[in-house]
């Protein structure tokens, strides 16, 4: 069986389910047409279906190794690279005056769902740019952006992010690593880093680092960051890459999966660095790194549930155990709700990316009028709507990939479970995705405090906009409309209840917020699909009938949250 990227379901999303088309010649899209985006998405798929795809198992199979200090990748990511950065693919929605081609962001996050199921292992390598880029495109000097710029655009040059270190993993505030000033004006960059995804590799010439430090007098927590970029070899005359810095890659780790992506252990001994942004403006700068990888590790989830699903239903297809695997009811349910769900989560993705788009066009002042009451949408509503989406993007769409690999495991049976079949390695690469760029349980928190600070107003807004479309739905489908409606209702009183409770509550109620939200707009997406197209019916009542009642639970469990605050070890047995 071979992957087929979902560029036909992507394009109804974005065309139908969202505001996408509204960018179509408008602003700084001026140039964007549907013609264009077919042609990409078309291109894309036919890339990810053929050399990205032909590559990933030999990732895991033949993973990434250290030679001499130097790593060597898998067989097969070379040329993959290559096409990549030849076609222009790492930098699509990078801004034009460095070499990208300024599309929306929607459409790179489009690309990343077909380019993530297809390789998973390498797409990380083009996400961990595309971030760098935007850290740098809104956080460094001009000097910095005209140097690096065209470099990681070009796919010449790649990036990646040093945060974690062996005493400090989700705290940054315990970090070590100093930054000493120069009299040039660099620094200094001594500590040890882990868990450094592509932190090298023998497909670019230069491998930038943006690296977590504390300068000599800062303050100790998080205030006392700051970022600086620390590249592999010194920039020389004209961009060329120069001598060695004083950094190196001391170890590889042996994980459970994504063998093809190497994750570093790196030790920068007064490598030479130069602070991006202001002393102590660490955070700030690579939060719009990781915000921009937050949304793509989510569209990499969602990549792999396709992937995964894809396999199963062939296998279910082929087997013969009296009769067709896909006879049986029970298969037949495993893969309708992996569907359902892989729609419902693509669908919260693509309205993220979107939002972010509109932001951009109405800040350009070419949106004048988008709501249904004709009020201006100002870019601060876009971009508070892209944020409140973001942390359910990111952990809904990497549990939506894991739910989904573990149900193609099933389908397969024994020979899911054995590695002959390749099945197992869609769950083993896609497991870190709810763990790496903040675990899920950190975007959790992040959507009850920080995104709930406005008073639950975003989530009720969104939670309305499902009962909207679940009144026009009514009288065509009551069937459907009406569970919608009323479980948008139950979560939006909960959303009420939960903004006037203390810091602590609503921490333990965080997961069970999230998975209520993202089933309840996964529902409404789905209910949007069918008035859109009535063949999306079938698909739609799955995801209504099966998974949608499971916010249920997730309230019901908010109700006994108390009971997580007290509870000690002890207290399990433990």
């Amino acid at each position: 069986m071979t992957y087929c990227a979902a560029a036909r379901d992507i394009a109804f999303i974005l065309n139908h389910l969202t505001s996408f088309p509204a960018l179509y010649g408008a602003g700084p899209f001026g140039d964007l047409s549907g013609d264009l985006v077919a042609s990409i998405l078309s291109e894309a798929a036919k890339l990810s279906d053929t050399v990205l795809a032909a590559s990933n198992r030999a990732g895991d199979l033949d993973p990434a190794h250290l030679v001499d200090g130097q790593v060597k990748t898998s067989r097969g990511f070379a040329e993959a690279y290559a096409a990549l950065a030849e076609g222009g693919w790492i930098a699509l929605a990078a801004p034009q005056e460095y070499g990208g081609m300024g599309l929306p962001n929607a459409l790179g996050l489009a690309v990343n769902d077909m380019m993530a199921g297809a390789n998973m292992a390498l797409h990380l390598k083009l996400m961990l740019t595309q971030g760098q880029i935007e850290a740098l495109h809104h956080h460094g000097s001009e000097a910095q952006k005209a140097l690096y710029l065209p470099k990681l655009v070009s796919g010449t040059w790649s990036g990646t992010m040093n945060l974690t270190e062996p005493q400090a993993g989700s705290d940054l505030g315990d970090l070590r690593t100093r930054a000493m000033p120069c009299a040039d004006g660099s620094y200094e960059i001594t500590g040890q880093k882990i868990f450094i995804s592509w932190g090298d590799s023998d497909l670019v010439e230069n491998v930038c680092h943006l690296v977590l430090a504390r300068l000599p007098d800062a303050p100790a927590g998080t205030k006392g960051i700051s970022l600086f970029l620390v590249p592999k070899y010194l920039p020389a005359e004209q961009g060329a890459s120069g001598e060695a810095n004083r950094l190196h890659v001391a170890g590889l780790e042996h994980k459970m999966g994504l063998h093809g992506s190497p994750t570093c252990v790196m030790v920068f001994d007064a490598a030479k660095g130069w602070i991006v942004g202001g002393a102590g403006q660490g955070l700030a700068a690579m939060f719009a790194m990781m915000n921009n990888a937050r949304l793509s590790v989510g569209v990499e989830g969602i990549g792999v549930a396709e992937a995964a699903v894809q396999k199963a239903a062939a296998f279910a297809a082929e087997r013969v155990q009296g009769q067709p695997l896909i006879a049986f009811p029970d298969i037949r349910r495993l893969l309708a709700e992996a569907r359902a769900e892989l729609f419902a989560a693509r669908a919260l993705a693509l309205k993220a990316g979107v939002a972010l788009d509109m932001a951009r066009l109405s800040e350009s002042g070419a949106l004048a009028r988008e709501t249904a009451g004709g009020e201006p949408v100002s870019p601060a509503d876009w971009m508070a709507r892209a944020a409140f989406l973001t942390p359910i993007v990111k952990a809904y769409g990497t549990e939506t990939g894991m739910r989904a690999a573990d149900a193609g495991i099933q389908v397969h049976g024994g020979m899911g479970y054995v590695e002959e079949t390749g099945a197992a390695q869609f769950f083993r690469d896609v497991r870190v995705s709810a763990i790496y760029e903040g675990t899920n349980g950190i975007q959790a928190l992040d959507l009850v405090g920080r995104k709930m600070r406005d008073e639950g107003q975003m989530a009720g807004l969104l939670l309305q906009e499902v009962q909207d479309l679940a009144a026009r739905a009514r009288p065509d489908h009551p069937d459907l409309a009406e569970p919608v409606w009323e479980a948008a209702e139950a979560v939006a009183e909960a959303v009420d209840w939960l903004v006037g409770q203390p810091p602590e509550m609503r921490a333990a109620c965080a997961h069970d917020m999230l998975q209520a939200l993202a089933l309840v707009l996964g529902a409404g997406a789905h209910l949007e699909a069918v008035l859109a197209d009535p063949a999306r019916l079938a698909l739609a009542a799955i995801h209504i009938g099966r998974v949608l009642p499971r916010h249920a639970a997730a309230l019901a469990a908010m109700r006994a949250a108390s009971g997580l605050r007290a509870l000690s070890l002890s207290d399990l047995g433990l």
